[in-house]
């Protein structure tokens, strides 16, 4: 296989970014919570599908839960800003460049494609596709 090899996935992953508010977003600093890490992207359906749900799942479970959504795509950022006005979500979301993608996560293979981050780091469970509250919920049980 030509070019750089995929990185696996880390198994307790670091990610350390800017959001499109301007504020930091540290994943080490949310220990003790579960996290849901969502690349997604404003062109692709079955993202914009789950979007809502991701949002409404953080909302109910927030001493637990938290998010931070990664717009995986080459758009300027306010088209992305724009999106966002029409899709508004209750917890971060910043934009990631599909050349740079975040070391410590495998590079995405399909969209969205979604980590969950158990309390002590660690990646608990990867999908690929679409996810709803059920598989949420079967792995967090709330």
């Amino acid at each position: 296989m030509a070019g750089a090899a995929c990185a696996a996935t880390a198994p307790k992953p670091a990610l350390k970014l800017t959001t499109l508010d301007g504020k930091a977003f540290d994943l080490s600093a949310q220990n003790g919570k579960w996290v849901i890490v969502n690349f997604w992207a404003t062109w692709c359906s079955p993202c914009i599908k789950e979007l809502p749900d991701i949002s409404a799942y953080v909302d109910a479970h927030k001493d637990k839960v938290a998010a931070i959504g990664l717009a995986y795509e080459d758009s300027d950022k306010a088209d992305i800003e724009k999106f966002l006005k029409a899709h508004p979500l209750s917890y971060p979301v910043a934009q990631v460049d599909v050349m740079d993608p975040p070391k410590d996560f495998d590079t995405p293979k399909g969209l969205p494609n979604t980590y969950l981050i158990a309390p002590d780091g660690s990646v608990a469970k990867a999908f690929l596709g679409p996810i709803q509250m059920k598989d949420l919920d079967a792995i967090i049980k709330p």
